[in-house]
């Protein structure tokens, strides 16, 4: 699939902004399964400085100072994107298998499951959400047997609510209430999945979505998405699941950014010089387009 991307994120504030610090990662980047072929990030008002970077895990980042007083910030980002996901393995090595694996690994580079073990600073390894997670992984399970059972109860017994939690609300709090967002159900999936040895990342990006039959889609009506990979083994490598949809990730997801959890790769953060609050609107088209020399479907 080729899609077309536009994110636009609109910052409104209550006072003028006298100076603004951003760190932007909006960036996607080449990976196994997908090939960007082209991206635009713009800003408005202009920045006076954009320094590019490549994070540890290669996702691309901008750190951004805007000089110019402002009481509206607008970050527009475009991007064209080939997906051509594999197919997830029939068969693979059973969940001790893997964790010894894990655990006995001398690799330490962007892709090793070492790196995702261990708590990190948004997923904390709290014992009822291990001991939930305990029970899709019995004696000689296969990992992504266990995995999908697990993404499939946390889609049976949680309720997707975009007003019970925010950003900052802790795993353990969404976890007791059963409710919560696509955040949240990945944090809870990597911290069980995590406290039973088993390497999970956080994975960012896209989701494109079909309106129902007869309806025309709406501009904006997609959104900014999260979801998990589980670490298979060396052969069988990461494979992606969609705990908020039930389903293993496809050609339908398109990755942003991945790291250990939302705080590796928040797609906006910084700080501003300002004396008031602010409100924050974003909106996501994710447009499929019949071949790489269509016109762009964004202006």
């Amino acid at each position: 699939m080729i899609y077309d991307i536009r994110h636009i994120t609109t910052y409104s504030y209550d006072a003028p902004v006298a100076y603004s610090l951003c760190a932007l990662r909006l960036r996607p980047t080449s990976r196994a399964g997908q090939r960007v072929i082209d991206v635009h990030v713009d800003i408005d008002p202009p920045a006076a400085k954009r320094i590019e970077r490549e994070c540890f895990f290669g996702n691309k980042f901008e750190i951004v100072n805007i000089e110019a007083e402002h009481r509206e910030l607008l970050v527009t980002a475009r991007a064209r994107i080939v997906v051509s996901r594999p197919v997830a393995p029939a068969a693979t090595p059973n969940w001790e298998e893997v964790r010894q694996h894990a655990f006995s690994v001398n690799d330490l580079g962007p892709q090793s499951p070492a790196h995702f073990i261990y708590a990190s600073r948004v997923v904390t390894l709290d014992e009822p959400v291990v001991a939930y997670a305990r029970r899709s992984f019995p004696e000689g399970q296969p990992i992504l047997d266990g995995a999908t059972d697990l993404m499939e109860r946390i889609w049976n017994d949680f309720d997707y609510d975009s007003k019970a939690t925010l950003v900052s609300t802790p795993l353990g709090e969404a976890f007791e209430k059963k409710r919560g967002v696509c955040q949240d159900f990945a944090h809870i999936m990597i911290a069980g999945l995590r406290g039973i040895g088993l390497p999970a990342r956080y994975v960012s990006g896209y989701l494109r979505t079909v309106p129902p039959p007869g309806q025309e889609r709406l501009e904006g009506a997609d959104a900014t998405h999260a979801w998990v990979a589980v670490w298979c083994g060396p052969l069988d490598g990461w494979v992606g699941l969609d705990p908020t949809n039930k389903i293993l990730v496809g050609d339908d997801h398109i990755i942003l950014a991945e790291g250990r959890d939302y705080a590796d790769i928040s797609p906006i953060n910084g700080v501003i010089l300002s004396s008031g609050g602010q409100d924050v609107g974003v909106a996501v088209d994710v447009i499929p387009v019949k071949s790489e020399d269509t016109p762009p479907t964004f202006s």
